[in-house]
């Protein structure tokens, strides 16, 4: 085979594509994956990595603030240096893209350092940063270039005032007031650092609440929370314009008849994302792509064109990392004539907030909507292990089915609920029943603990409340 020539081209290096890269070369395909800058993607470099070292970093800030005097251990005078934190986040960031260098070579897959546009099926032209060009050609090419921010026309970036979430993961200084324009889970993740950072955090959301796409209950539970740690939010709001002066941002906003003005230090605007088909060269080869710029693919990840294929962000779905990791796994076992699948319905959420909430499964709403349902539920405050953390804010709910007890939807508020979901992930996974997590056995004290006895809520068998 020339130098030149490759079995799989991907491009994009985000968790889709250098995973689906890896599982490729392990599958014994000569691989090449296009990445402009560093390996990782969105998500490694100013995503799901960066912003979980800063929410880490100020989680632990407000430990020592409001969790630990109660427990008689104080800290003296803690004080931020923001330059430092953003410097262990960068590390943070650093280690893991280098990571995936590693893994690059360990797995002899070769980084095309440019923008990869498709001239012709099996044909892929990158560009470099100083403009030379390179062909190269592959029985097959994954596109796997994830999503970005959505600019609204009323709210234009400039990277300094009014933000995106890029921006927001490197600020220089602590803002006194900021106002988030979208209430979903980047937006209440951000809104978690800046406030716990000291900033004055007013969350504008067009719904009548937060995270639009999870359990109601859980949603409204979390708000709450969140209200008490300081963050304000304002529903059923829009921000009609923004203009700059004199270092200030003016926001006007728009909910129902009434109308006003916030002036505040930065406006981050986190309103959803779309994926990222720019300068590919998709329509001159005809690659079908949906209304709201999605790559249509069927049930092999294969577009319209032979031999072209697509993952993760770019096909639209839930935007999570996880998701693109199971489909690039699943696009390449399928090119490579194995049985490859992914299970949507299991794919597990969270938001990084403290608490988190994790879900996996139907909502409440969903459930009832497809038939009669039996709930569960316990709260952290009967959990042993959760009183002795001081960590009681939250509850688990489980849904099953009213008939056959399967499990429908688990969803978890409270700490750690992201190490949490796995249990019942897995247990979804294998068809499980409500009674199959009751009856296994968890270790004492354990949050997990919660899990079991929501299980046996759904019966009305819980034992500790």
């Amino acid at each position: 085979m020339a130098d030149n020539a490759f079995d799989l081209i991907v491009i994009g290096s985000g968790p889709g594509g250098y995973v689906a890269a890896i599982r490729a070369a392990q599958l014994g395909f000569r691989t090449a994956c296009v990445e402009r800058d560093s390996l990782g993607g969105t998500c490694l470099n100013i995503g799901c990595i960066p912003s979980k070292a800063l929410l880490d970093s100020t989680e632990r800030l407000s430990a020592l603030q409001h969790l630990l005097p109660k427990r008689g251990i104080t800290a003296g005078n803690i004080s931020v240096d923001l330059a430092k934190l953003m410097a262990f986040k960068d590390d943070v960031v650093a280690k893991n893209t280098g990571g995936v260098g590693f893994l690059f070579k360990k797995n002899k897959i070769e980084h095309l350092k440019g923008h990869g546009r498709i001239t012709a099926p099996g044909s892929v032209e990158v560009k470099a940063a100083d403009g030379t060009k390179q062909s190269y050609t592959a029985k097959s090419i994954l596109i796997a270039t994830g999503s970005a921010p959505v600019e609204i026309p009323s709210l234009p970036f400039d990277g300094k005032f009014i933000l995106s979430s890029t921006e927001a993961l490197s600020l220089s200084e602590i803002p006194k007031r900021m106002i988030i324009v979208g209430g979903g889970y980047i937006g209440v993740e951000m809104g978690s650092v800046w406030s716990r950072l000291g900033s004055d955090v007013l969350v504008l959301e067009f719904l009548p609440r937060i995270l639009p796409a999870s359990d109601i209950e859980m949603a409204n539970a979390l708000q709450r929370l969140l209200e008490k740690q300081g963050i304000k939010f304002r529903f059923k709001t829009i921000a009609q314009s923004a203009t700059v002066e004199n270092g200030k941002v003016k926001v006007n906003w728009k909910s129902g008849d009434q109308t006003g003005t916030e002036e505040v230090d930065r406006v981050l605007v986190c309103v959803g994302r779309r994926p990222v088909t720019d300068n590919l060269g998709l329509p001159e080869l005809g690659v079908a792509i949906d209304k709201k710029g999605f790559v249509t693919v069927d049930k092999h990840f294969q577009t319209n064109v032979p031999g072209i294929y697509a993952i993760g962000d770019v096909i639209g779905g839930v935007m999570l990392a996880h998701k693109a990791e199971e489909e690039g796994v699943a696009a390449v076992e399928l090119m490579a004539g194995k049985f490859g699948h992914v299970n949507y319905r299991n794919c597990p959420s969270v938001v990084y907030t403290h608490p988190e909430l994790a879900a996996v499964g139907l909502t409440e709403e969903e459930a009832r909507q497809q038939g009669e349902v039996k709930i569960g539920k316990f709260p952290f405050t009967a959990n042993g292990r959760a009183r002795g953390m001081d960590e009681i804010d939250g509850f688990v709910k489980i849904i099953a089915d009213a008939k056959t007890d399967k499990l429908l939807g688990v969803h978890i508020l409270g700490a750690h609920a992201s190490d949490m979901i796995a249990e019942p992930t897995v247990a979804m996974e294998f068809g499980s029943s409500a009674e199959d997590l009751a009856r296994s056995f968890h270790a004492h004290p354990t949050l997990p603990e919660a899990i079991k006895e929501a299980a046996l809520a759904v019966e009305k068998r819980a034992i500790h409340i």
